[in-house]
């Protein structure tokens, strides 16, 4: 299936350029920059209660939706088939669908499911923050991040070049966070990579959704996907003002969790809403 023209080639050619060429400076940019670990003071949470003996109660807790919501997504898209191909006789558009690709359902599925192992690994982090199992709550974070930032470039630029690059950007996204791992171990923690995979994806997002033609509706909920992690970050970033303003009853980390995990519902319900353009 082909994907929705992008303007004349050689305006999409300007378009693709500047995005390469964006990537490029900021890979760059990070090999310019001297090597950093994990800041010890990152894993000292606001809310340390204990409740229900449960340590970190609502940090661990409010991990709970990214579970519901990624099971719930996994079961809906393992339920959708693709439209029929070729289409049926006398069939002069493609059915309405959630993806037109085989790899677009294996890639949501992918997301889903970490979607839903981001939640138990950070249930397992939270419970004792540290290095340790802290590697276990961004790794599959990190799949989700690759996994979707694929499906945009997909829909955007080129559905071939989507299929092309799911395995090697999930490799990438895993690898950073393996690499910061395997640093800090070695007494010499280098996050350079993993920061560099977490954050050049969300700002290349917006450009791709404001440069290229969809090939399917629903382009607010993208932005609202962006708008709900942008948030999350946010609120992650005021944990212990949060905390104090609300009278220690809810911290920012932990509602860091409950705004993100509403970021993946969003893709869900833009799934179940979108059409082909």
């Amino acid at each position: 299936m082909t994907s929705s023209p992008n303007g004349a080639p050689t305006t999409f050619r300007l378009r693709l350029a500047l995005l390469l060429a964006l990537t490029a400076a900021a890979i760059v940019a990070v090999l310019f920059v001297p090597r950093f670990a994990q800041d010890p003071s990152y894993h000292d949470f606001a809310d340390q209660r204990t409740i229900w003996n449960v340590p970190h109660a609502l940090n661990v807790l409010s991990n709970v939706p990214f579970v519901i919501f990624g099971l719930w997504g996994l079961v809906y898209v393992s339920r959708t088939k693709l439209p029929p191909t070729p289409l049926p006789k006398g069939t002069t558009r493609t059915p309405a669908a959630p993806f037109q690709e085989s790899w677009e359902r294996i890639a949501f599925l992918v997301l889903f499911a970490f979607v839903a192992v981001t939640g138990f690994g950070s249930m397992y982090y939270h419970a004792a923050p540290g290095n340790e199992r802290l590697y276990w709550d961004r790794l599959p974070l990190t799949i989700v991040f690759m996994a979707f930032f694929t499906l945009i470039v997909g829909e955007r630029i080129s559905p071939r070049a989507g299929a092309w690059l799911f395995v090697p950007f999930l490799l990438v996204g895993a690898g950073s966070v393996t690499y910061w791992h395997w640093t800090e171990r070695l007494g010499a923690g280098d996050v350079r990579f993993y920061a560099l995979v977490q954050f050049l994806p969300m700002l290349l997002l917006p450009l791709l959704l404001l440069l290229f033609q969809p090939r399917y509706d629903r382009t607010v909920d993208l932005f609202a996907v962006l708008g709900w992690y942008a948030l999350a970050k946010l609120l992650e970033h005021l944990d212990q003002p949060i905390f104090t303003a609300t009278d220690r009853i809810v911290s920012g980390h932990t509602l860091k969790h409950l705004v993100a995990s509403l970021g993946a519902y969003w893709v869900l319900r833009m799934l179940r809403l979108r059409k082909v353009l």
